[in-house]
């Protein structure tokens, strides 16, 4: 039950922080403890997998502003309460049901996501008040007579850069203990969402969908642009001003021969076709391209045979000027 859920959780000090702590103040915990104990950090560590579950669960609440406030009324007042006692065979008006006379002054509205759409004559269809427990959310669907299909609910989950580019399957905990597999698909960026059919609310006319919010941690080396990906290459001196072919990594774990022509400059950039993101859009496979940014470098320390070196290339090329024309280009 997800009242009894939200009840047993102390979503604070699961993040370490304190009950009036701002909405920055929840999402800097979270990053720090998602980075520390994710997956890909910890592999086969189940102690660090279920504390990212858990810090993503508590998250998804608080940072909600309002589940937060439906998750601090719910513990208030679940403080006091009791799983006894009432009307029933072996007194089973349970907390569920005190909640459901409370907010809907015992009358039998249409089920729905609270805050998202009409209420009954009692006041506010609150009775799903419990279904966002673990980072979900509802958004209610009425019929206009037919039987109505059960709500959507909402979650959210952050995966690794490597896992956005060869797609991945997720767990997301159900505040029941149940676990549901989401596939998330290569290529998906930042704030798009994936639909899970049939694992929403249930209705008379069958069950709602699950939306997840996907979130794309980022990477050392490799930076997204939409499709493309850019990675800075360093290049030696000789090899800018000689030319080379180097081999560089790609996103999909292979090495790909560049290119690089003689006289480049740092801050040059160079694409190698289709080896940037790979993904699936409406049936037909859509690549980006690689772009790699050139970093002529120079180095810092010299033998005295390499400063000889470059005292002799000064000298043979002392007739070329780098700055020529540069105070015409300065005039205003």
């Amino acid at each position: 039950m997800a009242s009894q859920d939200w009840i047993d959780k102390d979503f604070y000090a699961i993040l370490g922080v304190s009950r009036d702590a701002s909405e920055e103040d929840v999402k800097k915990a979270y990053r720090k403890l998602a980075r520390k104990h994710h997956p890909d950090k910890n592999p086969g560590d189940e102690a660090a997998e279920q504390k990212f579950k858990d810090v993503a669960e508590a998250h998804s609440v608080l940072a909600d502003k309002e589940q937060r406030e439906q998750y601090d009324a719910v513990r208030a007042m679940g403080s006091g309460a009791r799983f006894s006692g009432g009307p029933g065979p072996g007194g089973g008006g349970g907390f569920e049901d005190l909640f459901g006379n409370l907010f809907n002054g015992g009358s039998g509205g249409s089920r729905g996501g609270f805050g998202r759409g009409g209420a009954g004559a009692g006041g506010p269809d609150l009775s799903d008040l419990f279904g966002g427990a673990g980072g979900f959310g509802g958004s209610g669907r009425f019929g206009g007579g037919a039987p109505a299909k059960g709500a959507d609910r909402t979650a959210r989950t952050t995966i690794s850069f490597g896992g956005a580019i060869r797609g991945t399957t997720v767990g997301l905990r159900e505040p029941d203990g149940g676990v549901i597999d989401v596939r998330i698909p290569a290529g998906i960026r930042t704030g798009q969402k994936v639909r899970v059919k049939g694992k929403g609310q249930r209705g008379s006319g069958g069950a709602g969908d699950l939306l997840v919010e996907v979130a794309v941690s980022g990477h050392k080396f490799f930076e997204r642009e939409g499709d493309d990906i850019r990675i800075h290459l360093p290049v030696a001196f000789d090899e800018a001003a000689l030319g080379t072919t180097v081999a560089v990594p790609t996103v999909h774990g292979e090495k790909v021969n560049i290119k690089i022509p003689a006289g480049v400059t740092s801050g040059r950039v160079l694409r190698l076709k289709g080896h940037g993101v790979r993904r699936k859009e409406k049936g037909r496979e859509v690549a980006g391209d690689m772009l790699v940014t050139v970093e002529v470098q120079v180095p810092k320390d010299l033998s005295d045979e390499a400063v000889q070196a470059v005292k002799a290339y000064a000298e043979a090329t002392k007739g070329i000027d780098p700055r020529k024309g540069l105070e015409a280009k300065a005039v205003l």
